[in-house]
């Protein structure tokens, strides 16, 4: 017969413990990073469309600005929902903590909690997402009014 190991206690002065928080604040800052990023291509990448347009005198086609704004805004979604997911991992992984529900099992899982798609839906509802896009689509369409001027 085999004698059961104990298992190891596991509370909040845990270097395990301590460690996985530790990993999953790190992903959740590069994820928050990464959508800061997105925002700064895409004001740069929209920006130099529309310099090329103005300097070639061709208005109409200035809303070929507006396929990196719903690239990036598709892309800014995602990091925001992926931020979103692990936000809710952390939490979960803090409650089972506080509850003396861990186990060793949840030290080596490291992955977003909750649906990806009702995740992202949520972001585009956000206006960190919704605002500066449409903000910068509106800015599209005044720039080309402006060369049209």
């Amino acid at each position: 017969m085999t004698e059961e190991q104990p298992r190891p206690s596991l509370s909040e002065s845990s270097p395990s413990v301590q460690t996985h928080l530790g990993i999953i604040q790190g992903v959740i800052e590069r994820m928050a990073s990464n959508s800061t990023s997105s925002k700064a291509w895409c004001i740069t990448i929209v920006s130099a469309v529309l310099v090329i347009v103005a300097d070639k005198g061709k208005p109409d086609f200035a809303f070929i600005a507006l396929i990196p704004i719903l690239l990036f805004l598709a892309l800014d979604a995602y990091y925001l929902a992926m931020e979103k997911g692990f936000r809710n991992s952390y939490n979960q992984f803090v409650r089972k903590l506080h509850q003396s529900e861990l186990t060793p099992e949840d030290l080596y899982s490291i992955k977003p909690v909750g649906e990806p798609s009702l995740l992202q839906i949520e972001a585009l509802k956000s206006f960190s997402v919704w605002g500066f896009y449409l903000v910068l689509g509106l800015l599209v369409g005044i720039a080309r009014w402006l060369v049209l001027a």
